[in-house]
């Protein structure tokens, strides 16, 4: 189970850390995910991180100023939004995926928390 926390309301140029909490004794063998999805939009793809920290790869659109961490001691998945920009409104979702890819649909999914950005 997948429990994320963190949305809120923020202006553009500020900043929100989402965290995402996962039930069970395996989560540092799975890849953590993090996607949205905005109004009337599909659901994209933010960033993924492996269950070692060892790897992580970003969405061009959020690339440099979002940040995926993960504490495998307390089963939690971190994202770090800084410079909001009101594009980046969306519905956040982690997800866990027993494979390091960016194409493949997760095992397990959370549910969201919304994060607006305002103008």
């Amino acid at each position: 189970q997948l429990q994320a926390s963190g949305g809120g309301l923020v202006q553009a140029g500020g900043s929100l850390s989402l965290s995402c909490a996962a039930s069970g004794r395996t989560f540092s063998t799975y890849a953590m995910k993090w996607f949205r999805q905005a109004p009337g939009k599909e659901r994209e793809f933010v960033a993924v991180i492996s269950g070692s920290s060892s790897l992580r790869y970003y969405a061009n659109s959020v690339k440099g100023r979002f940040t995926i961490s993960r504490d495998n001691a307390k089963n939690t998945v971190y994202l770090q939004m800084n410079s909001l920009k009101p594009e980046d409104t969306a519905v956040y979702y982690c997800a866990a995926d027993p494979r390091y890819s960016i194409a493949s649909t997760p095992e397990y999914w959370g549910r969201g928390t919304q994060v607006t950005v305002s103008s």
